[in-house]
């Protein structure tokens, strides 16, 4: 089988881009009427008993298995008929807190075949949050890791739309046991039995992170993230089928989607999945690509500056032909340290939970350190101001897609039960992703920062990413976070927050040097006019650092002052 599309309606995507410029300007996708990522993909796959889909290895690293297509195929097909024989029907919700184990691909890939909507959460959600999704959703089940339970049992009263509780890991009174359930079920399932579901048929529902709102509900369809995805794993992430491909996520965010499932399957790819537990551990990671041979390999920035703090000589990264960064623009300095140790360059790509992947460097062309790329193909992603004129060349402005005459395959339709936040993402002919950047004279995007992130300081706007790339630059940073601080006679000010890196000292004069610093290695204007050492940063569970907490801090801190 030398393409998943071979006996598929999707039309085949060709090989991996070799020249940009004819890739984008000739790229189309053909949608189905109906299409279906498990039957389509995964299920084609499994025609050939014996291909890979997945390598997992436990939190130690040291528990290592395989899984072939034709094990998910069997698996999924079991929880289908679980739910089928509990008359969950299509487009029935479900919430899932599983962490990453093969079982998590079960029920995804189950709910797929039938078109019911799994909504993935991650496990540091409180009681407070799911009560939220579940009655802002109407989901009727939950599939839960047994260490999980208890946050839902105190919601049951609550939640009057949920009829079934089922437990992942173990049997615990008042939940189904989902294994001997799965025991139960048959591992066929026959496609023309089920409701089929069309291209345009919601599949998932994730929830954006609410910083100082509800979070917002993202659906997406067979095609959006079924289809879309190619764009993510073939352009960007570069994949070929021979690949093992390993993007660190947890399965309760959409990052999951990104590097986990959908666009790593369609090539065919298998996918590393590593059951994390507790911190980072870099060393682990670093074992497990030597051990597992892994080809292609995503992280976002924040795992990047943590593992080139060991000593990449000691290990061998030899297998890696391949590295990306996402979740936030990725600095100079982590891209130049992991080439000298790897040979591979880090191509950094930008996208959403609302989008498949939307600005990438790629490997056919130069790139520009500290640049986010240029729009993958099948996207026409501008700089505009607010009213939707492309903004000169140089000029900072939103990054938005346009959305008209013909809507983009990987972009969702819209918040579902939401109309404020639609008219805000959708005006006039595009969706405005809430980041701004500008863009240069050859197309590449230059990252500026959160639309709230800016800094307006002294008469200037600032963007907080070309702050921290400057800061991290100095010899004894491990991690930066900017943002503004309100001061009486400048109104805003430039602060840093700082993790050094191991062994250290946090002193003035350290201090004063990386103030220096920043004024050596940009406008002098940028340099952040306080500094405060930090033992760690607030991040979301994808590795973003969450700016806005350390705003908020300052706010309360000088309202206290005042």
């Amino acid at each position: 089988m030398n393409n998943v599309f071979d006996n598929s309606p999707v039309n085949p995507i060709g090989p991996n881009m070799a020249d940009y410029a004819s890739t984008y300007r000739d790229f189309r996708f053909f949608v189905p009427e109906f299409f279906n990522f498990g039957f389509d993909v995964v299920d084609k796959w499994a025609l050939d008993r014996t291909k890979i889909a997945m390598v997992w290895a436990d939190s130690t690293g040291e528990d290592i298995r395989k899984y072939s297509f034709y094990d998910l195929k069997t698996m999924s097909n079991r929880f289908a008929n679980l739910l089928l024989a509990k008359g969950v029907k299509k487009g029935d919700r479900i919430i899932v807190m599983v962490p990453r184990l093969v079982e998590w691909y079960a029920v995804m890939l189950g709910c797929f075949k039938l078109g019911v909507v799994p909504m993935p959460a991650p496990n540091i959600l409180v009681p407070h949050d799911l009560e939220y999704r579940i009655n802002h959703a109407r989901a009727v089940m939950a599939v839960v890791w047994r260490e999980q339970v208890g946050k839902f049992d105190v919601l049951r009263e609550k939640c009057p739309c949920m009829k079934d509780y089922l437990c992942v890991g173990g049997s615990v009174q008042g939940w189904g046991d989902f294994e001997a359930l799965m025991r139960d079920s048959s591992p066929k399932l026959d496609r023309a039995s089920v409701e089929p579901t069309r291209a345009d048929d919601t599949m998932l529902i994730y929830f954006t992170s609410g910083t100082t709102k509800f979070p917002k509900m993202v659906p997406h369809t067979q095609a959006s993230y079924g289809i879309g995805h190619i764009l993510t794993a073939k352009f960007w992430q570069d994949l070929k089928p021979t690949d093992l491909h390993w993007t660190l996520s947890d399965t309760g965010w959409a990052k999951a989607a990104w590097g986990k499932l959908f666009g790593q399957w369609q090539v065919g790819a298998a996918v590393m999945v590593h059951d994390a537990a507790g911190k980072f551990n870099a060393k682990t990671h670093l074992d497990l690509i030597e051990k597992c041979g892994v080809t292609t390999f995503c992280a976002p920035p924040t795992a990047y500056r943590m593992l080139i703090l060991e000593d990449l000589s000691k290990f061998d990264l030899s297998s890696i032909r391949h590295s990306c960064a996402a979740g936030e623009p990725l600095n100079p300095e982590v891209i130049r340290v992991w080439k000298e140790h790897t040979g591979t360059t880090i191509y950094d790509g930008f996208g959403q939970t609302e989008t498949v992947n939307l600005i990438a460097n790629f490997p056919c062309m130069p790139v520009k350190f500290g640049s986010m790329g240029k729009p993958v193909p099948g996207f026409d992603v501008r700089v505009v101001d607010d009213e939707g004129r492309d903004a000169p060349v140089g000029d900072e402005g939103h990054i938005a897609v346009k959305i008209k005459p013909d809507y983009p395959v990987g972009l969702f339709r819209g918040y579902e039960m939401d109309d404020e936040a639609n008219e805000e993402a959708f005006r006039g002919d595009y969706y405005y992703t809430g980041d701004k950047a500008y863009m240069d004279e050859e197309g590449y995007f230059w990252f500026v920062g959160r639309a709230d992130d800016v800094i307006k300081a002294s008469g200037y706007r600032i963007g907080p990413f070309e702050v921290e790339s400057a800061i991290l630059t100095h010899k004894a940073v491990a991690e930066s976070a900017v943002v503004g601080s309100p001061d009486e006679l400048r109104g805003t000010i430039v602060k840093a927050f700082i993790v050094l890196k191991p062994g250290v000292e946090a002193t003035e004069e350290l201090a004063k040097d990386i103030q220096n610093h920043v004024k050596r290695e940009t406008a002098p204007y940028k340099y952040p006019r306080e500094v405060e050492f930090v033992t760690e940063l607030p991040k979301t569970i994808s590795g973003k650092v969450r700016r806005v907490e350390l705003r908020k801090l300052e706010e309360e801190r000088k309202a206290k002052k005042g």
